[in-house]
């Protein structure tokens, strides 16, 4: 019966020990399976396990190899030990020292081969697989593609190299002090023995220091030998010195540097070979010489340095320095791809007509009088619809719209539960509210009678008033989507809100992982809620859902780009599509003057499109000329397919992205003399042009317009920036950058005539505020409380002249209160005028014939007027018959939210808000 029960106990006792075995297996595999299933659910296994198996190609052999290596050298150092010490290894010694060491060697290498392949995998890819630049740097010849993919891991590889020889020192000592010390007992006893007395002979003999000094000397070679690479290889690094007059490797670092790295590269070579010859002729002081010299020469080089820099290069440092300069220029612009900049003169005449103006009717179309920071809240205010939804930011793109090639402001109504916190259950987060709904989209150039965006695509369901449709609403995948979410469960999900009941559906994409039990288990365990596993609503046709954001996501798939931080949307096909623009960089390109975070070159090399439902993830290759690209993709084939397989749809929608446009417009701004004593004295630097925007004044940003630039047939999307000499407010320059067709990717900078002053976007921010009717019709608004906001200022060529155009936007004071686009300023030459419409404007300055300026139809009787007209203001009649009209709009705005409409919701609010002040106003008297 005892024997049972300890069998029992026994029995009981492994099976509890296997369980916990294999939950520490399945939790060090955790991470491992769930990125397994993930990576093949988005169609990337193959990029997921090229970078394991690469990790496992090159750890291995250098495991084995270094393996080899240690315990030959520890084996080799015991030998030595022993046949100096005159001792005799026992075989229990010689297993048990054997088993030591290989234990010891297994362990170091284990340790030295993971840091390779922890931080080196990647850098001996790009080695293996790169690709030249064809660009020879101006010093050395080297091809670019030596800085970029082999300097780096040589660097790291020596800086690696020296850290092993140190740990090799450090063991080598600690060897000889635990042997020495285990030993030195039985040395004694062995005395004993042979001359019958107590005498105990140290092991610390002549003949054992010298074994010893001559195992330090041998790693000692190693060290000086690696440091004479390491200061050979320095050369090289000149071409990224800060120290001259440019970035780049200057005069001093020439003259004076680089024979210094070279003298050093020949005293580390010698410091090798004299710490041999001392360790074995016992002439130990010999040893010092190298380093020694190695001192003096640094100490030497440094003043040599310092003397030339003043009293050879200073007293005539552009001479000195002129080639040095003219590799900085040509560097940097091919770094930023600054050197396909074509130059082009524009006149910037004042010879517009009313004619031009008619000619160009696709341009005045398009011209923004919208700004994307008010219409942000503008969509939040009248199309968020429920708390839980929300509009992230708002996209810039063009579409063909009715067969109008037409400017859009686009955003997507994402979901976010932030704002709900009593809506914070484990199944609303996570089975019931899984996705956003629809997006709403506005053309840039119109606005309502309450001066709000007019909505084109809008409410929920989406209603469009155009060929543009919406047939696939649902967003799982966005910028806001940060949880992991379960589809396909019992619970029904949310799908969107109808008046005062709630739409349910099912997700019915590809997207997702399926919960079999063991996936239930794991993502319980990968997530940390027993919910997971325990739920009655989750079956086996469930799927889990993981990395939804798309930022996340494309991190997640290939970490070794960088992604702009704005997406932005796409309406195609009825569905909606994410882009994003990837970016290859490096900091090492010589010569090339860097930005912030050491990057000194970049190319947007690929586009990543992001299905919105289905979360389905492709990277297109648009830069097959970038050598990094090229080499990403031999090292993971497969990740990118070529350009011409996107969709003709969306590859109507790529842009140059914002990003490396404003990093091309810094740069730019000195890299555009190519006169190297221009440059050199920086005659002509440039500053990005300044605005007031919002009562401050501002750098301009970058801003998409559609404009037929001089010289073309038709208009077409471009980025564009104006420049501004330094520290003053004339302009001088405008760069673009065109976005359509077989055009993208074409930069031109628009030089205008130096030889008179061309208004600059400050100057004409100061006309504006010097013109005596605007000031005074600003500060009557200011005086009735409300905010007045000053848009963003457009700089728009027609022909060979320049139209200024700023919207103006009130706010009333009260804090749920909307800007409200109410007037339109355009200045030209000499002339400003602000208008209610941009028609009427331009009629003001050019005459009868734009056309928009027939008279607006009476509004009627329960629509506001204009809050920017002057008194009388609000709505006219009696108290009672205010109070009578402000029920009726409150009962209009119930009934529309009921039927959805909430285009007509957000305009009997406005007009209501309007009664209520006339109210307050009657009151008052």
């Amino acid at each position: 019966m005892n024997k049972k029960s300890g069998r029992g106990r026994k029995f009981v006792i492994a099976a509890v020990g296997l369980v916990i075995m294999l939950f520490l297996l399945l939790m060090a595999l955790l991470d491992f399976i769930v990125d397994y299933q993930w990576f093949e659910e988005v169609g990337y296994t193959s990029v997921f396990m090229a970078g394991i198996i690469n990790k496992f190609r090159i750890g291995i052999p250098v495991f084995a190899l270094v393996t080899v290596f240690l315990y030959l050298y520890f084996m080799n150092m015991k030998r030595d030990f022993y046949r100096k010490s005159r001792l005799i290894e026992s075989n229990q010694d010689r297993k048990r020292y054997g088993k030591i060491i290989l234990v010891l060697s297994l362990v170091l290498s284990l340790f030295i081969s993971s840091m390779v392949v922890g931080s080196l995998w990647l850098d001996i890819l790009k080695y293996i697989n790169s690709f030249d630049f064809n660009v020879a740097d101006p010093i050395f010849s080297k091809d670019v593609g030596f800085y970029i993919f082999k300097l780096p891991l040589l660097n790291q590889l020596i800086s690696l190299l020296v850290f092993v020889a140190v740990v090799l020192l450090v063991a080598t000592a600690i060897f000889y002090g635990v042997m020495i010390s285990l030993k030195t007992p039985e040395m004694g006893r062995m005395q004993q023995d042979q001359e019958g007395g107590f005498q105990r002979r140290s092991l610390f003999s002549k003949e054992m220091l010298h074994l010893a000094v001559r195992q330090v000397a041998a790693v000692g070679f190693v060290i000086f030998v690696i440091l004479a690479l390491k200061f050979y290889l320095a050369r090289y690094g000149l071409l990224f010195s800060p120290a001259g007059a440019v970035y780049g490797a200057g005069y001093t670092d020439m003259v004076v540097r680089s024979r210094v790295y070279m003298l050093q590269a020949a005293a580390g070579a010698l410091s090798a070979v004299l710490i041999l010859y001392a360790a074995y002729s016992a002439k130990y002081k010999t040893a010092l010489y190298g380093p020694v010299l190695l001192v003096a020469i640094s100490i030497l080089g440094n003043l040599a340095a310092l003397g030339v820099q003043n009293y050879v290069v200073e007293p005539n440092e552009y001479a000195k320095e002129l080639p040095y300069i003219k590799n900085n220029i040509a560097f940097t612009q091919k770094a930023y791809g600054l050197d396909k900049i074509e130059e082009r003169e524009f006149a910037a005449a004042e010879t517009l007509t009313i004619e031009d103006i008619l000619a160009n009717k696709p341009i005045i179309d398009n011209i923004r009088i919208n700004d994307y920071r008010p219409a942000l809240q503008a969509y939040n205010q009248l199309q968020g619809i429920r708390p839980y939804y929300r509009f992230n930011d708002i996209d810039i793109d063009r579409y063909r719209i009715n067969g109008d090639y037409t400017q859009v402001f686009l955003s997507a109504r994402e979901l976010s539960l932030e704002q709900m916190e009593e809506a914070q259950s484990w199944v609303n987060k996570y089975l019931r509210y899984t996705h956003g709904y629809g997006a709403v989209l506005s053309p840039v150039n119109t606005v309502t009678p309450q001066g709000q965006p007019q909505l084109l695509v809008r409410d929920i369901p989406p209603v469009t008033d155009t060929d543009l449709e919406i047939t696939r609403p649902e967003i799982y995948f966005g910028e806001l989507t940060n949880d992991y979410i379960i589809t396909n469960t019992k619970a029904a999900e949310f799908d969107y809100p109808l008046g005062d009941d709630n739409i349910d559906a099912f997700y019915q994409g590809t997207a997702g992982i399926r919960m079999n039990p063991l996936n239930k288990l794991i993502f319980a365990i990968y997530n940390g809620s027993s919910r997971i596993l325990f739920s009655g609503d989750i079956t086996s046709d469930s799927r889990i859902h993981l990395n939804r954001n798309i930022i996340t996501r494309v991190n997640k798939i290939a970490p070794y780009f960088s992604y702009d931080p704005d997406p932005y949307l796409v309406i195609h096909e009825g569905r909606l599509f994410w882009i994003i623009d990837g970016y290859t960089h490096d900091t090492n390109y010589p010569y090339s003057r860097p930005i912030s975070g050491g990057v000194n070159y970049i190319r947007n090399s690929f586009k990543v499109v992001i299905d919105a439902y289905n979360g389905t993830t492709d990277y297109y290759l648009v830069d097959e000329e970038d050598p990094l690209v090229r080499t990403f993709d031999k090292i993971f084939p497969g990740l990118f397919k070529p350009f011409d397989r996107m969709p003709e749809g969306l590859k109507e929608h790529i842009r140059y992205p914002e990003t490396l446009f404003d990093i091309q417009a810094e740069v730019f701004r000195d890299y555009h003399m190519e006169n190297p004593q221009v440059f050199y004295n920086r005659e002509d630097s440039w500053s990005i042009a300044l605005e007031q925007y919002g009562g401050e004044t501002l750098e301009m940003d970058s801003s998409y317009q559609v404009m037929k630039l001089p010289g073309e047939e038709d208009v077409e999307y471009v980025l564009s920036i104006p420049y501004t000499p330094i520290n003053k407010n004339n302009m001088v320059a405008f760069l673009v950058a065109r976005n359509d067709g077989d055009k993208y990717g074409e930069m031109i900078i628009y030089k205008l005539p130096k030889n008179k002053l061309v208004y600059g976007p400050m100057q004409i921010e100061t006309r504006i505020s010097q013109d005596t009717e605007i000031a005074r019709q600003l500060s009557l608004w200011d005086q009735r409380g409300s905010q007045v906001i000053r848009g963003n200022l457009l700089i728009i060529p027609i022909e060979d002249s320049l139209l200024y155009v700023e919207p103006m936007f009130m706010q009333a004071s009260n804090q749920d209160s909307l800007p409200e686009m109410r007037r339109v300023i355009v200045a030209y030459a000499d002339t400003i005028v602000m208008e209610e419409t941009l028609a009427e404007a331009l009629t003001a300055i050019f005459g009868k014939g734009v056309p928009g300026t027939a008279p607006p139809e009476e509004p009627d009787k329960t629509e506001p007027p204009d809050r920017m007209d002057e008194p009388p203001d609000g709505i006219g009649g009696s108290l009672e018959q205010l109070v009578e009209l402000a029920n009726e709009l409150f009962e209009k705005a119930q009934q529309a939210s009921r039927n959805g409409d909430w285009a007509k919701y957000g305009e009997y609010l406005a007009e209501l808000e309007q009664v209520l002040n006339s109210m307050q106003q009657q009151v008052n008297r």
